[in-house]
C-alpha cells in the first residue's frame, strides 16, 4: 500500500511537467547552462587541488573578493523571492498569487547557487558543515547566517514539495517559517559587515536593513524577469492574471528602487559629514576613484535611474520594458554587492597614520574567480530551465492557495 501511495505521488508530480518545453531549443539551452556550470564550479574544485592562493586574486590585505559579493548577491535574491512568495501565499487572493509558486522554486535555486559559490571560496567548507553543528557559536553572525539559511532551504524544499502534492496548508505554514529564517539570515549577513568597527564604510546599523530592502528589490526584479522568460520559452502571451501579478511586482520594484536611491544618497552624505577619515577615503574611491565607473554607470545609471524611468514611463503596461528594467536592476545589484565588499577593504585600516605605507589596496578578480561566478550564474539558469520543464504546470496555478 505504501509503495502504491509513493508511486501515485510521483505520478501526480510527473503530470506537472511541461511537454512543450522538451524542445531542441530548451534542451540546447539546458546543455549549455550545464556545461558552463561544470566549467565554473569545476574551476572551484580545482582550487582545492592547487590552492586558493594560486587561483584567486584575494590577498591578506583584501581577503574578501568577488566570490563573497556573489554569494551575498544570490543569497539576497533568494530572500526577496521567498518573502514575496510567503506574503502572497499567506494572505492569498492578491495579485502576486500567480507568481508565488515560481518564486518559491527560484528562491531554492538562487540560494543553492549562493552555497555553491561560497563553497568554492572557503578553503575547508566541510569543516563549516561539521563544526557548525558540533561547536555552535551563538555570538557569531556568520554562524547564525549559515544556520538560518540552512533552515530556510529545508523549509522551502518542504514547502515546494507540499505545493507539488497539493498540500497547500502545509506549504503556507512551512513557507512562513522559511521566510522568517530567510529574514533572520539576511539580517545576519548584513551584520557580518555592519559589526566590523575597524571598517567604517561597513560599520553601523543601516546595513542589515539595507540588505533587507535590497532583497525585496532583487526578489521583485527576479520574479518579473524569470516569469517573462518562462512565457517567451513557451511562445505564449502572458495571461491576464499573471500580467496583473507582474504589474504588482513592478510597483513594488519601483517603490523599493526609490527607497534604495534615497538610502544611497544619505549614506554617502553621512560618510562625508559625520564619519571618520577612513570612511571618507573609501567613499571617495567609490565616487571619484577606481570604483567610480562601477558606481556611476552600473550601480546608479543601469541599476537604478534607467529602470525607474522604464517602469514609470511604461506604466507597468509594457512587459518588455518591465523585464528589461528588472534585468538592469539585477545587473546593478551585482555591482552594488561587489563594490560594497571590495571598497570596504581597499582603504587600509592604517590610512593616514603612516604616509610611507600604501593608502589604497588594489583588487581585480582573477580568471578563476570569474569562472566560479559564471558557474553560479549558470546554475541559476540551469535550475530555472529545469524547473520550467519539470514543474511548469504548477507555476500556472497558484491563485487558489
Amino acid at each position: 500500500m505504501a509503495t502504491t501511495n509513493v508511486s501515485s505521488v510521483f505520478s501526480s508530480i510527473g503530470a506537472l511537467a511541461e511537454p512543450r518545453l522538451a524542445s531542441a531549443k530548451v534542451t540546447g539551452l539546458m546543455l549549455l547552462a550545464l556545461l558552463l556550470t561544470a566549467i565554473g564550479l569545476g574551476t572551484g574544485v580545482y582550487s582545492f587541488i592547487v590552492g586558493h592562493e594560486h587561483l584567486y586574486a584575494v590577498t591578506r590585505e583584501v581577503p574578501w573578493g568577488i566570490l563573497i559579493s556573489s554569494y551575498a548577491y544570490f543569497a539576497i535574491i533568494s530572500t526577496g523571492l521567498c518573502l514575496l512568495a510567503a506574503i502572497s501565499h499567506l494572505f492569498g487572493g492578491n495579485a502576486l498569487a500567480p507568481l508565488a509558486n515560481r518564486g518559491v522554486y527560484l528562491s531554492i535555486i538562487t540560494i543553492l547557487s549562493a552555497f555553491s559559490i561560497i563553497g568554492m571560496e572557503l578553503e575547508s567548507p566541510w569543516r563549516m558543515l561539521i563544526y557548525n553543528v558540533l561547536t555552535p557559536n551563538l555570538s557569531s553572525n556568520i554562524w547564525w547566517m549559515g544556520t538560518l539559511y540552512g533552515l530556510a532551504v529545508a523549509c522551502m524544499a518542504v514547502e515546494f514539495l507540499a505545493i507539488l502534492m497539493g498540500r497547500f496548508g502545509i506549504a503556507v505554514a512551512v513557507g512562513c517559517v522559511g521566510a522568517l529564517a530567510e529574514v533572520g539570515a539576511n539580517s545576519n549577513l548584513g551584520a557580518v559587515f555592519a559589526t566590523l568597527a575597524a571598517r567604517p564604510f561597513w560599520y553601523g546599523a543601516q546595513l542589515p536593513v539595507y540588505f533587507l530592502a535590497s532583497a525585496v528589490t532583487c526578489g521583485a526584479a527576479a520574479i518579473i524577469m524569470f516569469t517573462y522568460l518562462a512565457y517567451k520559452l513557451r511562445g505564449e502571451e502572458v495571461d491576464a492574471e499573471t500580467k496583473a501579478g507582474l504589474k504588482s511586482a513592478g510597483k513594488i520594484l519601483t517603490m523599493m528602487l526609490f527607497l534604495l536611491a534615497v538610502a544611497t544618497v544619505w549614506r554617502t552624505i553621512v560618510f562625508f559629514t559625520g564619519e571618520t577619515e577612513l570612511s571618507s577615503a573609501a567613499v571617495a574611491n567609490l565616487l571619484t576613484g577606481p570604483a567610480s565607473i562601477n558606481f556611476w554607470l552600473f550601480e546608479t545609471l543601469i541599476g537604478m535611474v534607467i529602470p525607474i524611468g522604464l517602469l514609470l514611463f511604461s506604466r507597468m503596461e509594457n512587459l518588455v520594458a518591465m523585464a528589461s528594467a528588472s534585468f538592469m536592476v539585477l545587473v546593478g545589484a551585482f555591482f552594488q554587492r561587489y563594490d560594497l565588499v571590495t571598497v570596504g577593504q581597499q582603504t587600509p585600516v592604517y590610512y593616514g597614520l603612516d604616509t610611507s605605507l600604501p593608502s589604497f589596496m588594489g583588487y581585480m578578480p582573477s580568471a578563476g574567480e570569474l569562472l566560479v561566478v559564471m558557474g553560479g550564474i549558470s546554475l541559476t539558469f540551469l535550475g530555472f530551465l529545469a524547473g520550467e520543464r519539470l514543474f511548469g504546470k504548477v507555476f500556472r496555478h497558484s491563485g487558489h492557495h
